[in-house]
């Protein structure tokens, strides 16, 4: 019955992407979009900060957790969080300074990213947890591979960032233009995530939940002070199954990372944006619940 369940989820896959950003439903709240059968949840971290996440599916299932990138809410997972939580227990995070999480004072370092994470996952149960991290996701799920081993981790996808190995990724030419105002870089940037078209609405809503982050705060969140072997240290120390998502600027890490480390499968998704897992979600979903069955909850 695994193949049926695999041509279900894509299906749902497909029809959550493509409604998640072109026909969003009424249920939309302060311009974040309300994920049907997900309920609102908090908890406090060990440095009184208040997260949140949201919760979807039976409590009872092997739980996934999805961590967003740089700025970005917890709800851009929605085309996962509708395909998933049929079967598994999902939550979506929302980290410190992002979504309906707390704008913090402080906290925008890897370690108490990472440290967030882990206290998140200790609040969900002693039950080790799939863990996805999408670009600022993947070095805050690596950052607490360092800060406290991979206990709580019952597998790691982690998509379209450096993982440290070599060939490092192509620095960015130096430009001589003014730096743009935030908010206008930040509208450009979030355009910039996506290769197939998404309505104007739904890119105001991501820029304006993304523009909740205080400008020093995104600006820490981009030059984390540790050099790139403190990513490749945690990956190769994580003992649990591990699916390496990218692009093809990321392709040679993939190819590195899947000959030396076991229990690694890696794709390319060559023909989307950088939120992959919205641009193309039918085969993210698929190659997400092909590598469930067989490394992680077989």
């Amino acid at each position: 019955m695994r193949w049926l369940w695999t041509i279900t989820l894509l299906l749902v896959g497909l029809l959550a992407g493509l409604a998640a950003p072109g026909a969003p439903s009424a249920q939309t709240v302060l311009g974040a979009t309300t994920i049907p059968g997900a309920t609102s949840h908090f908890f406090t971290t060990s440095d009184d900060v208040q997260l949140h996440y949201f919760e979807a599916g039976p409590r009872t299932a092997h739980t996934i957790v999805f961590v967003p990138g740089w700025t970005m809410p917890a709800w851009i997972w929605r085309p996962q969080i509708v395909a998933f939580s049929r079967v598994y227990h999902v939550v979506a995070f929302d980290p410190r300074g992002q979504g309906e999480s707390e704008v913090a004072p402080n906290g925008y370092d890897p370690e108490r990213r990472g440290r967030d994470i882990n206290e998140l996952l200790a609040h969900l149960g002693p039950t080790p947890a799939l863990v996805v991290g999408w670009s600022l996701g993947v070095l805050d799920t690596l950052a607490d591979v360092h800060v406290a081993g991979d206990a709580r981790f019952a597998g790691l996808v982690l998509v379209d960032n450096s993982v440290g190995e070599e060939p490092p990724p192509t620095p960015r030419k130096p430009s001589h233009a003014r730096p743009l105002p935030h908010e206008v870089f930040m509208r450009a940037f979030i355009r910039s995530m996506f290769r197939t078209p998404q309505t104007p609405a739904y890119l105001d809503r991501l820029t304006a939940t993304a523009l909740r982050t205080p400008e020093p705060a995104a600006h820490a969140l981009l030059n984390y002070p540790v050099p790139r072997t403190y990513w490749r240290e945690a990956v190769y120390a994580a003992r649990v199954p591990v699916l390496y998502v990218v692009r093809p600027g990321l392709s040679g890490q993939a190819g590195n990372l899947q000959r030396n480390r076991p229990d690694t499968e890696t794709a390319v998704f060559a023909d989307a944006g950088h939120a992959l897992f919205v641009d193309d979600a039918a085969r993210f979903n698929a190659l997400m619940q092909d590598f469930i069955y067989r490394h992680v909850w077989p």
